[in-house]
């Protein structure tokens, strides 16, 4: 099954391995880390969403791991983003500022970028990125794609979509 999980993490060297690892011996795919180290929450915190596949079966084992060695589990969630499009952009996406391009279809709250690729063959010429966008559903896709669009056009970036849709159960 696939999990997306926030994990609470403590602002000192490590932390990141320390809530990974359990995964990784549980025999989980980890798929996309958002670590948000500008942030803080109310505890002080840092929180780090993480997207992984794992058998069910040890699900809570790894929610008991993480707990007892001081990372805090905020939230669980399952089979959250159902449907993917891998598209790529070219241009100039450094300078574009390739991070806020990601925060548009991260604030979502429907949509997340959890892949990304890029290649830069010299500062002055075009880049490239290939991106892979998860939403909760086609319909919420399609808005994600529709806000990438927006931005892609005011960036100046070239946008060549779907390379691939995949909806659950295709």
């Amino acid at each position: 099954m696939i999990v997306s999980m926030t994990l609470e993490l403590k602002d000192i060297p490590g932390q990141l391995v320390l809530a990974l690892s359990p995964i990784s011996e549980l025999h989980g795919n980890i798929m996309s880390v958002v670590h948000q180290h500008e942030e803080k929450t109310p505890r002080g915190t840092i929180p780090v969403q993480i997207t992984f596949e794992i058998d069910q079966r040890v699900l809570d084992e790894l929610i008991e791991r993480l707990e007892k060695s001081g990372v805090r589990v905020a939230r669980v969630g399952e089979e959250r983003l159902r449907s993917s499009v891998s598209l790529v952009l070219i241009g100039h996406i450094i300078h574009s500022d390739i991070g806020d391009t990601i925060d548009r279809i991260d604030s979502t709250g429907f949509a997340e970028v959890v892949d990304l690729s890029l290649s830069m063959p010299a500062i002055d010429r075009t880049s490239s990125a290939y991106l892979v966008i998860s939403a909760t559903g086609e319909k919420e896709l399609k808005k994600s794609l529709e806000i990438l669009r927006d931005v892609a056009d005011k960036k100046d970036l070239l946008m060549i979509e779907p390379i691939r849709l995949n909806s659950e159960g295709a």
